[in-house]
């Protein structure tokens, strides 16, 4: 089993590596203007391609209709090992994953920075979260995993794969995140630490719990973190078209 997962994962940075250098490849030959934009961000384009590697490799056992033995084997070990104290603390950290906490919690926040007039960073949130929770929904009904059955564990609804918890969770984080550095150029470590944080815990509380396999957690960050990341981008895409409108606007004034 540990060979197999060493030669998986030996297989992901190979598929991240040929793809970051296949796409550098295309942008030089083909789009120069890409060129340099993708060499400027080198960290969050192999991000992307980290997380959205990670998650089609992961997808791939889960769509074949198999649980394996390391999954079964991660859920045992944190069973075995989790005391009841540890069991109610993770009780407690999972309700900051669901619905009822998520939904008004981005409410709230969006409504404030649509007040401080940091619309681009409401409509970032906002967004996160609603394309999060709509491919959650698309994503369970297609693949329709059955949740761990290794031991008596609350019910929850919807099925398993990916973890709602954690996506939303991932979505809500990275945004925040994305949306603090915005502001605060400076605080850019310490809300990235937070919001990893906050991801972490919420998808160990779907393992103790017994509630979500060990790939419906990870494929659920990844997926996630993706979504925020990817909107900020297109949105910083579209803001110089944006600002170049007025400019063509002025000069047609005064002609």
């Amino acid at each position: 089993m540990l060979t197999d997962s060493l030669i998986d994962f030996g297989g992901v940075l190979l598929s991240i590596a040929l793809l970051y250098f296949s796409l550098l490849s295309y942008a030089r030959w083909r789009r120069p203007h890409w060129h340099t934009r993708l060499q400027e961000r080198r960290a969050v384009t192999l991000l992307l391609l980290s997380l959205s590697v990670i998650a089609i490799q992961v997808s791939q056992e889960v769509l074949g209709g198999e649980t394996s033995e390391l999954d079964i084997a991660i859920l045992e070990f944190l069973h075995q090992h989790a005391s009841a104290t540890t069991v109610t603390f993770f009780q407690w950290v999972t309700l900051a994953g669901s619905s009822h906490f998520l939904t008004p919690l981005g409410a709230v926040l969006t409504a404030v920075l649509l007040v401080a007039r940091h619309r681009r960073e409401a409509l970032l949130l906002a967004t996160s979260m609603i394309s999060s929770g709509l491919l959650i929904y698309l994503i369970k009904m297609a693949v329709a995993r059955e949740r761990p059955a290794l031991w008596d564990t609350a019910w929850y609804w919807g099925y398993s794969f990916p973890s709602g918890h954690t996506m939303g969770t991932a979505a809500c984080a990275t945004a925040l995140a994305l949306c603090a550095t915005s502001f605060w150029p400076a605080a850019r470590l310490p809300a990235i630490i937070l919001a990893g944080l906050w991801i972490a815990l919420v998808a160990l509380s779907r393992l103790v719990l017994g509630v979500h396999w060990p790939t419906d957690v990870l494929v659920a960050a990844c997926l996630g973190t993706v979504v925020p990341i990817l909107l900020q981008l297109t949105f910083n895409a579209i803001r110089p078209a944006e600002r170049r409108i007025p400019g063509v606007n002025e000069q047609s004034q005064e002609n």
